[in-house]
This record gives structure tokens, sequence and C-alpha cells, in this order.
């Protein structure tokens, strides 16, 4: 089951509050002597994850259960979710001991949807939790989080803020389990960072883009005054917009790269290249050495200079 994207509701005593957590989605299945972990398209995620897997083997000598959750690699400074984190474990197949001891992976259990191999998926949410809660799962890598029927969303989002944590969830206290579905019984509001970025260039489009461009490459300034790629950005423009901007970057127009470390190879050879003095507003989730993960374009800024777009992790 899956939430839209909205304000969290404010009518007291019809919804539960969760904590957001940026990860990887994960249907679990634990049986007499197996648990296995799914993601959304059916990938079976279990030999990427032996320690969980191994953690949750005893939940199946009680029946056949399947659990919804999600994978995170939390970081060990702030016990926060890191996507940059998981993303050492997500594709390695069969992870070595030194990795599952620096990027150690946590499942968080947060609804039950079969018990000994019985859906419950009609229950109530309270009452799916009510049993999740029987489980009694807490342990060092697997635990089920708690939820709010009384906090202030408001407030809620400045302790998701306060701790580094993607956002909340709001979810309908009777609201049965749709699977497959976006349901509006349950409401995401994440919290995304912003930060400026130089256009140094455009990768073209495809489709309706097809007269324009596909996406905006981005560079910032590190301590050296280098301008480096840190992303591309694909979203966030309106057809009339895109078409405007493209007018924008036509005349800006050079043959060579603006950048002074340069992107790496896929991008650069398909890039048509633009002086770096446009400089947009980004609003992304994460940003890591390898760059911003999911961007989105909020819009030029003339008010800051070039220079002023400063590496995301470097401020």
């Amino acid at each position: 089951m899956l939430a839209v994207s909205g304000r969290p509701p404010r009518e007291h005593g019809r919804w539960a509050l969760e904590m957001k957590w940026d990860g990887i989605r994960a249907i679990t299945r634990c049986r007499a002597g197996e648990c296995r972990f799914y993601s959304r398209n059916n990938r079976d995620l279990s030999v990427s994850y032996p320690e969980l897997t191994a953690l949750l083997l005893d939940l199946g000598e009680r029946g056949e259960l399947f659990l919804d959750g999600e994978i995170v690699a939390p970081d060990p400074a702030t016990g926060a979710p890191s996507f940059t984190r998981l993303q050492r474990r997500m594709h390695v197949v069969s992870p070595g001991t030194e990795l599952l001891r620096q990027f150690p992976a946590q499942y968080l259990a947060f609804d039950l949807l079969a018990v000994d191999g019985e859906s419950i998926m009609n229950l109530p949410y309270t009452e799916r939790r009510a049993r999740l809660d029987d489980l009694a799962l807490d342990r060092p890598l697997a635990r089920t989080p708690p939820y709010y029927t009384d906090f202030d969303p408001a407030t809620l989002l400045d302790v998701a803020r306060e701790h580094g944590l993607e956002g909340i969830v709001a979810k309908r206290l009777d609201s049965a389990y749709y699977p497959g579905r976006r349901s509006p019984l349950w409401i995401k509001t994440p919290l995304r960072k912003t930060t400026e970025a130089v256009v140094g260039g455009w990768l073209p489009g495809a489709g309706r883009f097809a007269t324009t461009f596909g996406s905006l490459i981005l560079g910032a300034y590190n301590d050296e005054d280098q301008l480096a790629h840190i992303g591309n950005v694909g979203t966030g423009w309106t057809m009339h917009a895109r078409r405007s901007l493209q007018a924008r970057l036509t005349e800006l127009s050079r043959p060579d790269s603006p950048f002074d470390i340069p992107p790496p190879r896929a991008v650069a050879t398909a890039a048509h290249w633009v002086d770096p003095v446009l400089v947009a507003d980004i609003e992304y989730r994460e940003a890591s050495p390898e760059g911003l993960r999911h961007p989105s374009w909020r819009g030029l800024r003339p008010d800051k200079s070039p220079h002023e777009a400063k590496l995301p992790l470097s401020h």
C-alpha cells in the first residue's frame, strides 16, 4: 500500500502519525525455517541482507507471517537512516563480513499483513498494529517503530527535521490495507532540503521534451572555488517554463565544458554546455559525494551570484 503526498491532516482522533523512513520498502515473509524479503517490484532481496533474514528466522516458528516495513542503513553518528549508506548494500548480492560490519542494515516493521498464513489486511490499522506489537519485535537490527495519535503533525514534523528524518506519514486509524494502491488513507509529508546550484549545461530530451532539454547539468563551487558537478535535474517545470528556459540556454551556449572538475563521461559525451551564469534553487532529499538524490527544480535565483552556490555537503 502506498501513500499520497500532501499536508498531514489535522483531525485529531482519526489518524495515526508515523515517521517516514528513507530506505527500501520491503515485504517480509517468515515461516518455519525461512525468512525472505521482497521489494515493491517483487524482487527477492534476501541474499543481500543475510543479517536480517537470520535475525527474523524465529518469527516463522509461530506460523507464516507477512510484514510490511523498510530496510534502512542507520548513520552510526545519529541513528537516522542514511540512503547513502544503504546504497553501499543495495546492489551487493553476497555482502562480505567487512561490508556487513561497516554498513549494517536494519528492518523497521510498521504493518502486519498476514498471521498463520491468513490475511488480516481487511482489519483496521489499529488492530493490525496491535497484532504487530504482540510480536514484540525489538531487536538491534529489527524493531517496530512507534506511532502517535495525540501529537500535533507540525510538532512531529519538527521532531523529524531535528533528527534528520525524511518526514512523517499519516494513516487513518480505521483504514484497511490495500496492496498495490496509492491511497489517500495514507498521506506522506516528506521533509526536503534546498540548495543553490549553477546550471552548466543540458542533456537532450525525448518524446514530448524532444524540442527542449531532458535535464539540466548542475554544478556548485568547492572550497577551492572549482566548479564541480553535483547531479542533473529533470523535474520541476511546466512545459511553458521548459521552453522559456531552453531559449535562455541557447543564448548561453558555449563549445566547451565550464566545469573545473569534469562531470562523469556519460554526462559529458551527451552534454550541451552553457556559460555558468544561471543560479537555480534546487530541492533535494539527500546530498552525497556522488551528487544530489531526487533533485527538483524550484526556480532561478537572480539574487544569487554563481560563486555563492557551494557544494551541499560543505554548508
